[in-house]
């Protein structure tokens, strides 16, 4: 389960989608991490120009984390698939 904010929640997510990583985390990770809100660190920036929010993308990052979980379940199952291909290759040798 994702919970994207105090209206938002995300459920029925294949535990496979977290096995699908793009480098040390998974796909679902990096989007989550790059659509949250972040204040910038420098107060001058923040004052003046921190003027995104969530809520004004958060349709989008849902089709996002669909499609992304999509393709991370059919990774994955293209994945398993070659192992068994590579396992039945091997002991044929």
């Amino acid at each position: 389960m994702i919970v994207l904010d105090s209206e938002t929640t995300l459920s029925d997510i294949p535990p496979v989608v977290w096995d699908y990583r793009l480098g040390n985390r998974s796909a679902l990770e990096w989007i989550l991490d790059q659509y949250k809100e972040k204040p910038p660190k420098d107060p001058t920036i923040r004052e003046q120009f921190n003027t995104y929010r969530f809520a004004d993308y958060k349709e989008q990052v849902v089709d996002f984390l669909q499609r992304v979980t999509t393709v991370s379940v059919e990774t994955m199952q293209i994945v398993e698939g070659m192992r068994g291909v590579m396992v039945f290759a091997a002991n044929n040798d």
